[in-house]
């Protein structure tokens, strides 16, 4: 099992294992252009860890034999893959897991997420999605930025952010802008108000007169 360490180092100084950024970028479920006459068979949802050469259709696995493979799966549009399988290879800890298929999933990366929900106590520290309470980050790629030495100080500049950073970045600040928005009630025109206040005006309203007694006035 790996975490940071053994690979490629990123803008933060840590190092994670080589394929984990080149796991992440890749775009799976096309079809292999090696195997395109075989459609049934031929859908890229495989990765070797060893070669890291891209997605990978059923076929290909014949050139990958004794190599280490996962699968992605997919909900809701978005990549994941099985803890059982990622588990041996990486450190998952503190990524909110998911049940799919009775089968526990992760998701390969963020995915947006226009509004927070109500009553949220926990949000993954990078890009601000719900979570339980016994997690800090929504996918493995929140945690490859959130756990790099200087996340800090690129959440709070976007100049010294790269291109993954300032879109997590800016989701962050239309959220913000969302809550402003949903909080603060708007203001009706003065016209109406006046023309409201003037309807609920009731005649007969007492006043008390000098005596002491109420006065109603018609």
């Amino acid at each position: 099992m790996g975490g940071c360490g053994g690979g490629g180092e990123d803008s933060g100084g840590c190092k994670w294992l080589p394929w984990l950024g080149p796991l992440l970028e890749t775009s799976f479920f096309g079809q292999c252009k090696l195997h395109a006459a075989a459609a049934h068979k031929s859908e890229c949802n495989m990765f070797c860890l060893d070669c890291i050469n891209g997605p990978l259709c059923s076929l290909c696995l014949d050139f990958h034999k004794d190599h280490r493979l996962i699968q992605i799966r997919r909900s809701s549009y978005h990549d994941v893959i099985r803890v059982c399988e990622i588990q041996k290879y990486l450190d998952i800890s503190g990524v909110q897991t998911y049940v799919i298929n009775s089968a526990k999933i992760v998701f390969l990366n963020h995915r947006p997420q226009p509004r927070p929900g109500k009553g949220v106590t926990n949000t993954c520290l990078v890009c601000h999605r719900s979570l339980l309470d016994s997690f800090h980050f929504c996918s493995l790629g929140c945690k490859i930025v959130g756990t790099s030495k200087n996340f800090e100080m690129k959440i709070r500049s976007d100049s010294d952010s790269d291109e993954f950073t300032s879109g997590i970045i800016a989701m962050h600040k239309r959220i913000i802008q969302n809550k402003i928005h949903s909080f603060t009630p708007s203001t009706p025109p003065q016209t109406s108000m006046m023309n409201y206040r003037s309807a609920k005006r009731r005649k007969g309203v007492p006043h008390r007169s000098p005596t002491g007694g109420l006065l109603i006035e018609y």
